[in-house]
């Protein structure tokens, strides 16, 4: 092979971040230019203030660019074979027009990753996810009359969150959604679908669309938006909001088994508390032999929701019970809300669960150069540390 070098054969490589479909409008309303690789894609941390951004989503309405999750269509006659081998839950549930919050295992029932299966028609799937699947997908639809095609670049997205989500896209021209309930799936316009879904426990609908009427949709709802105070959101905000609500973050709140080096650090759906997903009765899916096993033996750890004592920063926390080390800090966020400092732990059985007193947190925090050792209580807590009564009500009120 000879390297061109004529200027009509040379290409252009983008260095760096890829930009999303909606970039081009995203990055002159950044005052921080705070941007992260997310997926190799750039994504904001921020735009102005991380605090500010936090309210809007529990007071207001936000947009958040959710195009850089992977993407992949299952499509054809064997589509829902496909999803309940893949999926541990019961995917026959799940009709046309409705999303499904999904997990799937390996072979030995630990977490690949978890995501929301799109079931746009009988036979056709789209699975948003945070980890790259693509040959995983490929290795279980073998076999099967499907295709599998990663539309990681096919799609595009935004997450409209937030008590004025609605209202929002009620100014945009959507208020035919009026009486979408929470999971629900439609296709509004050519190209163009919404589903009442969202990362933050609040009101909120994410839009799925094609990449060449990002444009238009996103001045669309600017337009909409500018009297019910929508602001773009980056990542910080959007975290607090999450851990609030008690949803997982792949790659912190438990490790996707494909990338641990030992078996072990792995987490079965039963550890991580969506036992409740499990169904083990539907017949054959990848792990279900190991989570048969897994769920007669019980689970090696729980992840559990805690309230740590103080205002100290806790992520990453060592968590004692009495002088045994019990397991550590996943997440952990000061709730504006709630004035708490609230976490999801990693806990060895039967901490966490069957054993939830005497539990303290070891938290290291620097002031000035200076590393210092803080011990403070922690509480269990059941449940999400927010439940947000709008974000179920349909249809939902016009704040």
């Amino acid at each position: 092979m000879t390297r061109p070098n004529t200027p009509d054969t040379l290409v252009s490589v983008k260095i760096g971040m890829i930009d999303t479909p909606f970039q081009p409008m995203l990055e002159p309303l950044s005052e921080s230019q705070a941007w992260y690789s997310w997926a190799g894609y750039k994504s904001a941390t921020s735009f102005r203030n991380v605090d500010l951004e936090y309210f809007a989503i529990r007071n207001q309405a936000t947009v958040f660019d959710i195009s850089p999750m992977c993407k992949y269509r299952i499509n054809g006659p064997d589509a829902l074979r496909v999803m309940d081998r893949l999926v541990v839950r019961d995917m026959k549930k799940v009709r046309a027009g409705r999303v499904a919050y999904v997990m799937w295992c390996d072979e030995d029932g630990m977490v690949i990753d978890d995501g929301t299966a799109f079931r746009f028609a009988e036979d056709e799937y789209v699975l948003f996810c945070q980890e790259r699947t693509y040959k995983w997908l490929c290795e279980i639809a073998w076999g099967f009359d499907v295709t599998v095609q990663d539309w990681q670049s096919a799609l595009c997205g935004l997450a409209v969150q937030g008590p004025c989500a609605f209202s929002v896209l009620k100014d945009a021209g959507f208020a035919s959604i009026e009486d979408m309930k929470p999971f629900d799936l439609r296709q509004v316009e050519p190209g163009l679908w919404i589903s009442r879904t969202g990362y933050t426990g609040d009101l909120g609908y994410e839009i799925v669309t094609f990449p060449d009427h990002a444009p238009p949709l996103w001045h669309r709802l600017r337009e909409a938006g500018q009297r019910w105070g929508l602001i773009p959101i980056g990542y910080e905000a959007l975290d607090i909001a999450r851990i609030e609500a008690g949803f997982l973050a792949p790659g912190r709140d438990f490790q996707p088994s494909h990338k641990v080096s030992r078996l072990h650090r792995g987490r079965t759906p039963f550890e991580l508390g969506f036992g409740w997903m499990v169904d083990l009765s539907t017949g054959h899916f990848n792990g279900r032999r190991a989570l048969l096993e897994h769920a007669a033996k019980g689970p090696r750890y729980n992840l559990v929701r805690l309230d740590i004592e103080g205002d100290a920063p806790a992520g990453n926390a060592y968590v004692y019970a009495g002088k045994s080390f019990a397991g550590h800090v996943r997440s952990a966020a000061w709730s504006p809300t709630f004035k708490r400092n609230i976490a999801l732990a990693d806990l060895k059985a039967p901490w966490g669960k069957s054993r939830k007193k005497g539990l303290w947190a070891e938290i290291y925090v620097e002031q000035e150069g200076v590393w210092q050792k803080r011990n403070a209580r922690t509480r269990v807590v059941e449940g999400p540390f927010m439940n947000i009564p709008r974000a179920r009500m349909t249809p939902p009120q016009a704040y």
